[in-house]
């Protein structure tokens, strides 16, 4: 069983959604990125999701961006991501780890060896931002045959057809977007989610988790209610950690887990 099915499958049976936390990678520096990793556990994240800094990341607002600058500025490269990753896993054998990134960075790399190193590092899964869902069998095969989950974006939006497809090629967990546009903090969400989860559960999708927005306690709860599976953070996440620190992170996602135990699901 993958860790994300044992996740998802340990949290049903507590009525729980998950709650996934985003950081990019060498944010500030490699040191503090590591301790950032381990905080996010601490505070009762039951997924993580990172980026690899890169220089045209076009899906995300101006606070990952920034942190993508700062990362790249600091040196970060990603034979450091991977490191970083190896060390995390080594920390925390069972907690499901999923690469957001682009296609620029496995095609320098290579898409074998980039999904290679990603797996040899303990990485669970791969979210190509970038590829949209008719390129992406290739994606999908090169990553399966590493053994890593290819999660697939689905919006309010998206044709019937599409869905079908990423229910197809899709393994993990699907990332439904919350919101057109690019990552980033908002006050309210505008959730009209409810005949997208009901379409991917027909097509036998990977469960839903919800992301772009996800910023407050009470987003979490509206998330699950609606019937999500889980939500990501990432740019409340990625703020408080340059801001505040790692303490300030920890107490964030704390109170954004504890918020997926008081939803009630309709």
């Amino acid at each position: 069983m993958s860790r994300y099915a044992a996740m998802f499958g340990r949290l049903a049976g507590r009525g729980e959604g998950a709650f996934g936390a985003f950081l990019m990678l060498g944010d500030p520096d490699v040191e503090t990125s590591s301790r950032l990793l381990d905080a996010l556990v601490e505070g009762g994240s039951d997924m993580v999701e990172v980026g690899i800094p890169f220089s045209d990341p076009i899906a995300d607002g101006p606070v990952i961006q920034a942190a993508a600058v700062r990362a790249l500025n600091a040196g970060t490269r990603v034979d450091d991501c991977f490191r970083l990753l190896g060390e995390f896993r080594g920390r925390h054998p069972g907690v499901p780890v999923g690469i957001l990134t682009y296609a620029n960075l496995l095609a320098a790399r290579g898409r074998e060896r980039f999904c290679a190193d990603a797996a040899t590092a303990g990485v669970d899964s791969l979210l190509i931002a970038d590829v949209p869902s008719l390129e992406a069998e290739p994606y999908a095969g090169v990553a399966r045959a590493a053994g890593l989950d290819l999660v697939m974006i689905a919006a309010p939006n998206t044709p019937g057809q599409t869905l079908s497809r990423i229910a197809r090629l899709g393994s993990g967990y699907t990332y439904c977007v919350a919101r057109a546009g690019v990552t980033g903090e908002q006050d309210e969400l505008a959730l009209k989610h409810d005949q997208l989860f009901a379409q991917l559960r027909s097509l036998g999708a990977p469960p839903p988790v919800l992301g772009f927005g996800i910023s407050t306690p009470e987003h979490v709860r509206q998330a699950v209610v609606s019937g999500a599976a889980g939500v990501i953070s990432g740019s409340a996440i990625v703020r408080l950690a340059v801001e505040q620190g790692v303490d300030a992170v920890r107490d964030f996602v704390r109170s954004m887990k504890d918020a997926t135990k008081t939803a009630v699901r309709a």
